[in-house]
C-alpha cells in the first residue's frame, strides 16, 4: 500500500533522536523552508480561489472555513482576522472546526471522524456561498464530507491539501495542492504542511482583499480601527494617501466615522461623506479609481 506524503518518513530522520539538538534544529528549519516553497507551485490555483472568494463577498454570500485539528487552527486564525484587517462582516464568515474551536489546551483527535453535525451546520449553504476546506491528508472525513455537502448545494468549493490526487482535491472547484515533503517528524502535519497551509490561507484572504479594493499601495485601507494602534495607522494612511497634514487627516477621519477610504476622498477632494460613499460605490470600492476622479 502506497504511503501518503504526509505520512512518509523524512530521508534524514534515521537517528534523529541521537543527533545534537543544534543539528535537529537545522533539520526542522530546513523542513519548514522546503514546505513553504511548495506554495509557489500553486499560485495560479490560489489566485483563482481568491477571485471566487471575492465574488462570494460581493454577492453577499458567506465564506465557510472547514477543517479539523491543526488545519482547523490555521483556517480559524485566518478567518478571525478578516473582520479587523479588512472589515469583512461577521455575518459573511463562518468557522466549522471538528469538535468546535478549542477553549483550552485539549484538542481530541477523534472529532475529525465525526461528521454527524455537518448536515445541520451547513444546511443554509447556497450557490452564493464558498467553502474553504483544509486537510493535510486530503482524506479527513469531517472536511471531506463538508466539501461534498457544499458541492451538492451549489456552493463554490475551495480545497487545500498536501497530498496530490486526494478525494478532497477532486471534490473541489478550486483545488490547491501544497505538495510538501515528508515531515521531519513523520505525520506531524502541524509543522511543514501547516506552515504551507498558513501561507496559502493568508494569500487567499489578502488576494481577496486586493480584488475587493481593500488594499491600496500595500496599505489595508478597509481596516476596522478599533484600538489605539489601528487608529494611529488609519490616521497615517489618510495623511499619506491624501497628501495632507495630521490635522486635516484627523478631521477627515472623524467626518468619515473612522473609515479610511471615504476619509481619504474627503481629505483629498473636499468631498462630503455622502459624495465619498457615492464615488466608492461607483468604483466598486477601489480607492485608486475613486481618487482618479479628481486628481
Amino acid at each position: 500500500m502506497a504511503v501518503a506524503r504526509t505520512e512518509a518518513l523524512h530521508d534524514q530522520a534515521r537517528g534523529l533522536d541521537a543527533l545534537p539538538l543544534t543539528e535537529v534544529a537545522g533539520l526542522l528549519a530546513e523542513g519548514q523552508i522546503a514546505a513553504a516553497s511548495t506554495v509557489r507551485d500553486a499560485l495560479s490555483a490560489i489566485v483563482g480561489a481568491a477571485t471566487a472568494m471575492a465574488a462570494t463577498i460581493r454577492k453577499g454570500g458567506i465564506l465557510h472555513y472547514v477543517a479539523a485539528g491543526s488545519s482547523g487552527l490555521m483556517a480559524a486564525a485566518d478567518a478571525q482576522e478578516l473582520g479587523g484587517t479588512f472589515s469583512i462582516p461577521a455575518a459573511q464568515l463562518r468557522i466549522h472546526m471538528a469538535g468546535g474551536l478549542p477553549t483550552g489546551v485539549d484538542m481530541p483527535g477523534s472529532t475529525e471522524d465525526d461528521t454527524g453535525e455537518l448536515d445541520a451546520a451547513l444546511a443554509g449553504l447556497s450557490g452564493r456561498d464558498a467553502l474553504i476546506a483544509v486537510s493535510a491528508s486530503g482524506t479527513t472525513p469531517y472536511t471531506r464530507t463538508a466539501a461534498e455537502i457544499a458541492r451538492s448545494s451549489g456552493a463554490t468549493v475551495i480545497a487545500i491539501a498536501n497530498n496530490p490526487g486526494t478525494a478532497l482535491l477532486e471534490a473541489a472547484d478550486h483545488p490547491i495542492c501544497l505538495a510538501t515533503p515528508p515531515e521531519v517528524l513523520s505525520g506531524s502535519t502541524r509543522m511543514g504542511a501547516g506552515t504551507a497551509q498558513k501561507i496559502a490561507l493568508n494569500m487567499l484572504s489578502t488576494l481577496m482583499a486586493v480584488e475587493l479594493g481593500h488594499v491600496h499601495d500595500g496599505m489595508m485601507v478597509n481596516l476596522c480601527p478599533d484600538n489605539i494602534k489601528l487608529r494611529a495607522r488609519a490616521l497615517a494612511m489618510v495623511g499619506r494617501i491624501a497628501g495632507v497634514d495630521e490635522a486635516v487627516a484627523a478631521a477627515a477621519l472623524e467626518a468619515a466615522e473612522g473609515a479610511v477610504k471615504p476619509a481619504v476622498l474627503i481629505a483629498a477632494g473636499g468631498l462630503s461623506l455622502d459624495e465619498a460613499h457615492a464615488i466608492l460605490r461607483e468604483t466598486e470600492g477601489k480607492l485608486r479609481a475613486a481618487l482618479a476622479r479628481f486628481t
